[in-house]
């Protein structure tokens, strides 16, 4: 016999969804002009390995309100609208904010705007 899932789980699934577009309301972020969020925090992590086969480097924010944020960084910034972010010149533990379109759930995505970013907070 195959089971299907019920009603309810998928029913479920939207609400995921609808539950991080809330969080951009949180103290911690906030939501901009054209669906944009952004959130301050610390560098936890930065794993620019995918980057060897064209997958997105990670670099995940730890932030008061939300818990941990994994920022999304494509491979090809010429295929983006943001300006490349310079990986080089941040350091875990440094405080950085972060303006980018809401992802899968718990992630930013920092390209198809030209106001996206990662930069350091309060000018370093």
């Amino acid at each position: 016999m195959v089971q299907r899932p019920s009603r309810i789980v998928t029913a479920f699934a939207p609400c995921v969804v609808l539950a991080f577009a809330g969080c951009a309301t949180s103290p911690a972020t906030n939501a901009l002009a054209g669906g944009a969020v952004s959130v301050e925090g610390t560098i936890a992590s930065i794993d620019t390995d995918p980057w060897a086969y064209d997958g997105n480097a990670v670099i995940r924010i730890d932030t008061q309100a939300r818990g941990q944020v994994a920022v999304q960084l494509p491979a090809r910034w010429n295929l983006c609208k943001a300006p490349p972010v310079d990986v080089q010149a941040l350091s875990v533990g440094m405080r950085v904010q972060v303006v980018g379109a809401a992802g899968a759930e718990g992630e930013l995505v920092v390209c198809e705007d030209a106001a996206h970013r990662l930069v350091p907070a309060g000018g370093g």
